[in-house]
């Protein structure tokens, strides 16, 4: 299992319509072979984060998936990022 998880920064004023704009990003994701879950979320205590989380069965399903990023036009609207992937060799019950 791949996990992607860490955070966006886009302007504190832009982050709702940057989110709003990654809806149909979020919803193609959940529907594509291999995701297991993928979600963009407003960091509750700082105004211009975005937490992004992500689990894929596979590095060919994150892949297929995707592709070459973000587009251009949302990727000028990212001031910073920190997004790692983690290889997952076990998961148990909490």
């Amino acid at each position: 299992m791949i996990i992607i998880a860490g955070a966006l920064r886009v302007d504190a004023a832009d982050r709702d319509a940057y989110l709003a704009d990654c809806a149909p990003v979020v919803t193609r994701a959940r529907a594509a072979a291999g995701c297991l879950d993928f979600a963009l979320c407003a960091d509750p205590v700082e105004a211009d984060r975005i937490n992004v989380y992500e689990r894929w069965e596979t590095d060919e399903d994150l892949h297929r998936f995707r592709g070459t990023g973000p587009d251009d036009g949302q990727a000028a609207r990212i001031r910073d990022a920190d997004v790692r992937k983690y290889r997952v060799s076990a998961v148990e019950a909490p």
